[in-house]
């Protein structure tokens, strides 16, 4: 219990609240792209083991205090203030941050993939200088996340499923992209076949509701395929919920009581997942129809990548190369930051 204290308690300055917004709209955007995971910002921008510890807190005794009104309380417990700055950063970023963040990987996006490439590469480097004697134990478990992180990344993505208690398994796996670092949630869901289905059509569905009821339009509600997708996006969203606070209390356990195997396995499974972020890869896209599927900000739908190498002194690869080097130097920034600041 007196770890979880030092994690969760602490006043939090106006600084310190716009650091944690900044830092949501961080874990926003990654947990928007396929290939990239929210929770491995967290961890390398030093926040991750907060976030478990906080999720961790939504618990029957939080649901007593919010059913018997005591608010105040509920928020306290529950390190309310932190996790509405991070998750209201992520939220805002969905609508704003990741939007530029589409425009580049649509016009640039070998350069894109490139910075991110460079990025994880830095951030295993950053996360592990600070890891200390390995031993034989957290070397095997070092060598299973990194296995782990390229079975995933070279996995074949299967066909749409809509059954319900398929579309809740899915909403307990795709939002792992928040607490398990290295995993990509998007990325699991085009696996699952889904990503289209549950990110796309039912988002879209959804919006056309919302939109319908505010203009007074309720005849909505009549429209079969519209209620399909409301109850497919309803029951997505509850196992994202479910997933959110099983997945934490789980962790939270395993991070107090095998803190190294378990940043063992997560320093493997981020070296393994740079597989998905290879820059040098053939975007496939959804065609149906005789035509590509749009989202709704009009993008084209992913459905996989088919990677390659490049031509080692071709302008492009040299100038991809080039970005990768600034996603590292990036980390290495934000750890000469850190160092400096606990001086």
């Amino acid at each position: 219990m007196g770890r979880e204290k030092t994690v969760i308690q602490g006043e939090i300055t106006f600084k310190k609240r716009v650091s944690l917004f900044l830092k949501g709209l961080a874990m926003g955007a990654a947990n928007k792209v396929p290939g990239v995971s929210g929770g491995a910002v967290s961890y390398v921008l030093g926040f991750y083991e907060q976030l478990i510890y906080s999720f961790k807190k939504i618990n029957i005794k939080a649901f007593k205090l919010l059913i018997n009104g005591r608010f105040k309380s509920f928020y306290s417990y529950t390190n309310g203030q932190f996790l509405l700055l991070i998750m209201s950063g992520s939220i805002f970023s969905y609508f704003s941050i990741s939007l530029v963040l589409d425009y580049f990987l649509q016009h640039y996006e070998l350069y894109v993939w490139s910075w991110f490439f460079g990025m994880i590469l830095g951030s295993v480097y950053y996360i592990s200088k600070d890891f200390g004697t390995w031993t034989k134990t957290t070397l095997i478990f070092l060598l299973i996340g990194v296995f782990l992180g390229l079975a995933i990344s070279f996995l074949t993505p299967a066909k749409e499923n809509d059954n319900l208690w398929f579309v809740f398994l899915c909403g307990i796996i795709g939002v792992s992209g928040m607490t398990l670092p290295g995993l990509s949630g998007s990325f699991i869901l085009i696996l699952l076949g889904n990503y289209v289905l549950l990110l796309v059509d039912s988002v879209n569905a959804l919006l056309q509701i919302i939109f319908s009821v505010f203009t007074g339009d309720f005849e909505v509600f009549s429209d079969v395929i519209k209620m399909r997708y409301l109850k497919i996006i309803t029951v997505f969203t509850a196992g994202s919920a479910f997933g959110l606070v099983t997945i934490s209390h789980i962790l939270g356990y395993v991070l107090k009581h095998y803190n190294k195997i378990v940043n063992a396995i997560i320093i493997g499974f981020i070296a393994g997942s740079l597989g998905i972020v290879w820059p040098w890869k053939k975007t496939i896209y959804v065609f149906e129809n005789g035509q590509f599927l749009i989202d709704h900000n009009g993008n084209k739908i992913i459905q996989n990548y088919e990677r390659f190498f490049p031509e080692i002194f071709s302008l492009e690869t040299l100038s991809a190369i080039f970005f990768i080097l600034i996603g590292f130097g990036l980390i290495l920034f934000i750890d000469y930051y850190d160092r400096k600041r606990k001086r």
